[in-house]
């Protein structure tokens, strides 16, 4: 079993990333996967072809709204769980979980302890997690008590991409994140590109796993709106990610 999470700057492809990581483990019949979309900028659900019924920072504020709203012989704790498996969307070979973000204000640190306890339990019944993170990994850290196998860190091939790689870095040794192994993947890149930013990729001190070349075909997919799950063998980014998963899921079974 692997919990790997995918973190880096908006817009460098990690949510692509992690979409075909989901693609790779149902190719592979390591299923179900478990999703998790911790970004604000939820997209998961677009990009693996599945409408997300509500979010579970929606879910938390209804479930926790008053105790009025709860049905008799309900527990708050067993409302806000009832609230939190409404908002696990069920795809073919995998489910989806998106945090979204709390639309109210105040304190609801018991029932963020719910949601915590509720993902641990959820988690145990599914031989892979995927996450897709926001770049300040607040989900990350404090979602779960799980260990994280692996931490994706993608970056375009960009000075910015990269920087912005190097302050998830930072925020996971202050965070003190509980990550296996870190690695790091250069996004819609070329050999060429990728090799002039050599020098700031070897500041990050992280391996470089793999360098995935851009891809048309992602691009017509997104216009189309067809899930990347259905992106073809022998496209590039297909090509460009199976080696990093094959290390990945390998190592972890």
């Amino acid at each position: 079993m692997a919990t790997v999470a995918v973190a880096g700057k908006g817009g460098t492809g990690k949510t692509t990333i992690a979409s075909l990581a989901v693609r790779y483990l149902i190719s592979k019949g390591e299923t179900p996967v478990l999703v998790v979309d911790a970004d604000p900028n939820a997209n998961m659900g677009q990009t693996l072809g599945i409408p997300v019924p509500i979010t579970v920072g929606a879910a938390r504020e209804q479930g926790f709204a008053g105790d009025r709203d709860i049905p008799g012989g309900m527990t708050k704790d067993q409302y806000v769980e009832y609230k939190m498996q409404e908002a696990l969307a069920e795809g073919d070979g995998f489910d989806l979980l998106t945090m979204g973000r709390p639309e109210g204000a105040g304190c609801y640190c018991f029932a963020n302890n719910i949601i915590r306890r509720y993902m641990d339990e959820l988690a145990g019944d599914y031989p892979h997690v995927i996450m897709d993170n926001e770049a300040g990994l607040e989900h990350l850290s404090r979602r779960t008590t799980r260990r994280t196998d692996v931490l994706l860190v993608v970056s375009d091939a960009g000075v910015r991409g990269l920087g912005a790689a190097r302050n998830v870095l930072d925020l996971a040794a202050e965070m003190k994140v509980d990550v296996g192994e870190y690695m790091f993947v250069l996004n819609r890149a070329t050999p060429e590109a990728a090799a002039a930013l050599m020098p700031e990729i070897e500041r990050l001190e992280l391996p470089l796993v793999a360098t995935v070349p851009e891809d048309a075909g992602l691009f017509d997919a997104e216009v189309a709106g067809r899930s990347l799950i259905g992106m073809p063998e022998g496209s590039p980014a297909v090509d460009g990610t199976t080696p990093l998963f094959d290390k990945i899921f390998a190592a972890q079974t």
